[in-house]
């Protein structure tokens, strides 16, 4: 993932901000922007980094050395050949939901109580993203060669088995009363993710023509919004928090991780491929129906039906240089896909900003998660 980006880094970026062109509703932006600015998300998440990173290298460490190798590879801590790296082990962004939740609710030692939790949430997630990558056959993320192309799909399938059972295993042996719900919870959430993920893998057989906004939106929340909102529940969780807040954090987490994945989506098309680590338009190559392509082929327009005829043929190599990729794109773009997807992410954090004013109607608690959920819609990668 890329740095927070500034106003002259969204525009040279050619990836606009969630609500251009066009403002989105007044009260989306005003909770979305308020004093809020990405010196703070910054912030949030270099500390969550720190916190959560000595606790994900010992439950790496505990690994096997086979499945060490792989994992470590994976975040960015070793080379290929097992060397020491400085590597880009992503934003952390959910583990920073995790902690500024319990700090939210119950303050700094709310927090600290929470980092085996945050780094749990951490190892699912990256056991979803090495399953994510044998499956999409992704050859890059975070600006190297995906694990499984290094070490082969069964290795990286392994290792990404062997980090879910690290998260649950740091929760069980966490001396916390809310370690057990947390668990229960966080099992309840990868059943969600790999019911969001066989969705994905399903609509992919689909015809262009018959998948619906409904459906990949569903598909969205399981994939991406449960995670964030789980992140979030159980910050809650370790803070003492009701059923009610609980509830509404993870309310919150949701609709904030349906907003990022409409601009993920967005990326996926229209990124720059210096901040992506990816090739541009290699969603389109790969025929994805994400949600701008969906809302696109759903919008009744000319374009849409050019669109359709784009997708129902799989993409050829040798096309790329006739353009074929910059034509898809420009008819998502002209079929409403693009601007559909930005007012619709605008929309998801007016909702996530609901839910979270019920849970932590005091404005400056709830700053740290305001921040994250500002950082979430304002990003190139």
């Amino acid at each position: 993932m890329a740095e927070f980006m500034t106003e002259t880094e969204e525009r040279s970026s050619g990836v606009p901000r969630p609500g251009t062109p066009g403002e989105p509703p007044e009260e989306a932006g005003d909770a979305a922007a308020g004093p809020l600015d990405g010196h703070e998300a910054a912030a949030q998440l270099e500390r969550a980094r720190a916190l959560v990173d000595p606790e994900l290298r010992a439950a790496v460490e505990s690994l096997p050395g086979s499945m060490r190798r792989i994992a470590s590879y994976h975040f960015g801590w070793q080379h290929a050949d097992g060397t020491p790296a400085a590597g880009n082990a992503g934003k952390a962004i959910r583990p920073a939901l995790v902690l500024a939740a319990a700090a939210a609710l119950g303050g700094p030692a709310a927090r600290a109580a929470a980092v085996p939790a945050a780094a749990a949430v951490e190892l699912v997630h990256n056991f979803t993203l090495l399953h994510d990558d044998v499956m999409d056959r992704d050859a890059t993320r975070r600006h190297r060669p995906t694990a499984w192309t290094v070490f082969g799909d069964a290795d990286a399938i392994l290792a990404g088995d062997a980090l879910q059972a690290l998260a649950l295993r740091l929760l069980a042996e966490a001396p916390h009363p809310a370690s057990v719900p947390a668990a229960a919870r966080l099992a309840a959430c990868v059943v969600e993710l790999c019911e969001g993920q066989h969705a994905d893998t399903d609509l992919e057989r689909c015809a262009p023509d018959a998948v619906t906004l409904d459906e990949v939106l569903a598909m969205a929340e399981a994939k991406t919004g449960a995670l964030l909102g789980c992140a979030c529940a159980l910050g809650a969780l370790y803070a003492g928090a009701g059923e009610e807040e609980v509830a509404a954090l993870d309310g919150f987490g949701r609709q904030a991780g349906l907003a990022f994945q409409l601009i993920d989506d967005v990326i996926g098309i229209w990124g720059d491929p210096r901040h992506t680590g990816k090739p541009a338009g290699a969603d389109l190559a790969a025929r994805k129906k994400s949600l701008p392509v969906v809302a696109a082929l759903t919008s009744g327009t000319p374009a849409a039906a050019e669109l359709a005829a784009l997708y129902g043929t799989p993409y050829r190599e040798e096309e790329a240089e006739a353009g074929e990729i910059a034509r898809t794109a420009l008819a998502v773009e002209r079929a409403g896909g693009r601007d559909w997807a930005q007012a619709e992410a605008a929309d998801r954090m007016a909702r996530a900003m609901q839910e979270l004013a019920r849970a932590v109607p005091d404005p400056e608690a709830a700053g740290g998660l305001l921040a994250l959920a500002e950082f979430v819609t304002r990003r190139t990668s």
